[in-house]
């Protein structure tokens, strides 16, 4: 599976972004889906993440203003960022998990997915 992000930017404090990734296999056969980030200088840290039964989960820094989907149909995953903040500066990352658990499963740990995307770099000013 290959997996293709887009949709980074520079925007304003409080601005919104729309992240797409695009996968080069069903999306629907993959067993969660999620997106990451990492900051300069830091580790990869878990954002939002989608079950196959289209189950979310969201870190707590992004609740509430991020939201993660998944069109099956076009085998693709988005995240729209809302209210933006500096510290969601970052390289965003999807991912994908190609191993069974169960289908309401979300992987939360960067070391539970097999394929990645390529980043695209998010940029927040103040």
């Amino acid at each position: 599976v290959q997996l293709q992000a887009s949709g980074g930017g520079l925007v304003q404090t409080g601005e919104s972004l729309r992240l797409s990734c695009a996968a080069s296999a069903r999306t629907s056969s993959s067993y969660g889906m999620g997106w990451f980030r990492q900051a300069a200088g830091q580790g990869r840290e878990f954002v939002a993440g989608i079950s196959r039964t289209s189950r979310t989960e969201y870190a707590d820094s992004v609740k509430g203003r991020f939201t993660i989907s998944g069109d099956n149909a076009k085998n693709t995953l988005a995240l729209q960022m809302n209210s933006l903040k500096p510290e969601d500066t970052a390289v965003y990352y999807c991912a994908a998990r190609g191993r069974y658990v169960n289908f309401n499963y979300v992987p939360r740990d960067a070391r539970e997915y097999d394929y990645w995307g390529q980043g695209t770099q998010v940029t927040v000013s103040s």
